[in-house]
């Protein structure tokens, strides 16, 4: 993802794991400009993760158009600490012909949910 179009998506410097039809995974390393003042990830750095990748999904579905969020909704579940490896997974809930609706999760390396998230992404003018 070092390649990517998205500087925040370069930043975050995931590793992509897997892209299929509606559905991409991705591992991050927690580093420590990621964290809170307790060590663990920072909201925002988990919804710009979780944003980043349902992003990608809508993106690697091949329209026409741009699309861009309408909304983000997060919750965070468990703490991800400094240092650890987290697994990002996005997948297509439903894709209309201008609103598409995705569902996020992350988990650490034994499965426990950190967040998860459900957006929507509408189509802009933007021709790709």
């Amino acid at each position: 993802m070092t390649q990517s179009l998205s500087g925040i998506s370069r930043w975050l410097d995931g590793i992509l794991l897997e892209i299929e039809e509606g559905r991409t995974v991705a591992r991050y390393v927690v580093r420590d400009d990621m964290v809170n003042p307790m060590q663990v990830l920072h909201g925002g750095t988990a919804s710009a993760i979780l944003d980043d990748l349902c992003g990608l999904t809508v993106f690697a579905m091949g329209r026409e158009f741009g699309y861009t969020s309408v909304n983000l909704a997060v919750d965070f579940l468990n703490a991800a600490r400094l240092g650890e490896t987290i697994v990002a997974e996005a997948h297509i809930l439903r894709a209309g012909r201008n609103i598409i609706h995705v569902a996020g999760k992350i988990t650490n390396a034994e499965g426990k949910l950190i967040a998860k998230c459900s957006t929507n992404l509408i189509q802009t003018s933007v021709k790709l």
